[in-house]
């Protein structure tokens, strides 16, 4: 691979043919203007567009959090692609300095692919977070609803079962926001594939069926990407990764690992001297007018930041000749950091798993969104079923259909599975507040 392909500003429209072909129109008025490069204008689409928006209310760890410090989707999207862009410039200062950073590209491209990818990176992300993909996949695994799958191929039937965050927000940039069905948001190549942190589809095998980037919809747009980059196909619908993906996901890795023991101090799941001793090898402080807590603890966690950052770019120019030729012996690059930066992070993960994401609250909460988007899918995907099937409909069937009108609207050129996957594009846009309240109102419960 090669920087002079990696960083191509090319964007890609897709024609009612179904054919991929560059874009040709003006990104901007701005022209030639450099103040306004063409990562900035990716950095605008996706920030203006509705899916980063309803991140506000979507959950990054505490569902409907009363706390107004808790983090949500949006918050977290915020903080990660402000490392990440921090990452990103250190990167492209040392790529410059080693005479590896082509012309006419500056250090800041760097930084602010690396952004823009950070930025959409959870905009896939269903109602209730992590947990919501879980009830949607669980959905579709139920021995009652395997007739559901009649008709479906392989290859579909891994997707449908197996929603997926990640896969969901390529999915969003390359095909919902902006122009529908034709290119999405039309990001750089660069970007799109900064985003994918796995180049593979749901039936690739070796990896199982759980964290992959790429739904049969979006297959043929990422094979025109991979072939704008030069990202080799290294097996049957896997590419390797492009190499600032890495650092994308270090960025989220970074963010998740210390800022939701943050909020777990804030709502009082943990005690602030716990998140000290995690953060002390890497952030110690001698400052005498830090006098409460909430002080210490920011203080520390803006120099744990600081040093996992460095500690990330340095580790990247250390491997940068293995992640160019797909040969990066690590699953990530925090593994591979500095043993004081990569051992306080797995210590922070690991009171995380044993004190938070086990805290009786968060887990009535966890089990409460099976049921929550387990109703809502009970009505809509047989509904989808019965019409694509060409069976009846009843009543009750016609008006969920209505439910799917305007971008979600179920018509005759939809396959079974093009309609199953609108389903969940409008099921896991949802916030997790208007889930909710569409669980209670098709159930009846909520009427007056």
């Amino acid at each position: 691979m090669s920087w002079e392909k990696l960083l191509s500003t090319q964007r890609f429209e897709i024609l009612d043919s179904g054919e991929i072909v560059p874009n040709t129109s003006p990104s901007s008025q701005e022209g030639q203007d450099v103040l306004r490069t063409d990562f900035h204008i990716d950095y605008d689409r996706v920030v203006f567009s509705g899916s980063f928006r309803r991140l506000g209310r979507k959950t990054q760890v505490h569902s409907f959090a009363r706390h107004d410090l808790t983090h949500n989707r949006l918050t977290h999207s915020v903080e990660v692609a402000s490392v990440g862009r921090s990452i990103g410039n250190h990167v492209g200062v040392m790529l410059q300095k080693d005479n590896r950073l082509p012309s006419p590209y500056s250090p800041a491209d760097i930084g602010a692919i690396v952004q823009v990818a950070c930025l959409a990176h959870d905009m896939g992300n269903p109602p209730f977070g992590h947990i919501g993909e879980d009830a949607i996949r669980d959905f579709f695994r139920q021995p009652e609803n395997q007739y559901l799958l009649s008709g479906l191929t392989d290859a579909e039937i891994c997707d449908v079962q197996t929603y997926e965050g990640n896969a969901h927000s390529l999915r969003i940039v390359a095909n919902l926001e902006m122009y529908r069905n034709q290119g999405g948001m039309r990001l750089t190549a660069a970007s799109i594939a900064t985003l994918i942190k796995y180049p593979w589809t749901s039936s690739h095998s070796k990896y199982g069926k759980h964290k992959f980037n790429i739904y049969q919809t979006e297959l043929p747009f990422i094979r025109r990407i991979a072939e704008e980059l030069g990202l080799p196909e290294i097996d049957d619908n896997e590419w390797l990764r492009h190499p600032l993906s890495y650092l994308m996901e270090a960025a989220d890795d970074i963010c998740y690992a210390l800022l939701d023991l943050e909020d777990a101090v804030e709502i009082g799941m943990l005690d602030e001297k716990e998140l000290e001793a995690v953060l002390s090898p890497i952030a110690e402080i001698s400052e005498t007018w830090l006098s409460s807590p909430r002080q210490r603890g920011a203080k520390m966690r803006g120099l744990a930041i600081g040093a996992a950052t460095q500690s990330v770019a340095n580790t990247f120019m250390k491997y940068h000749r293995d992640l160019m030729s797909g040969t990066f012996p690590a699953k990530d690059l925090i593994s591979v950091c500095d043993s004081r930066v990569s051992d306080a992070l797995n210590n922070a993960k690991q009171i995380a798993s044993e004190k938070v994401f086990n805290h009786k609250s968060k887990v009535m909460t966890e089990i409460a969104a099976f049921p929550c988007l387990g109703s809502i899918l009970s009505l809509l995907i047989p509904t989808v079923f019965a019409y694509k099937k060409g069976k009846s409909l009843n009543i009750r069937q016609k008006l969920a259909l209505i439910l799917l009108q305007d971008n979600h609207s179920i018509d005759e050129t939809d396959t079974l599975y093009t309609a199953y996957m609108k389903v969940l594009d409008f099921v896991g846009g949802m916030t997790d507040n208007a889930a909710a309240q569409m669980a209670r109102e098709v159930s009846g419960i909520s009427m007056a």
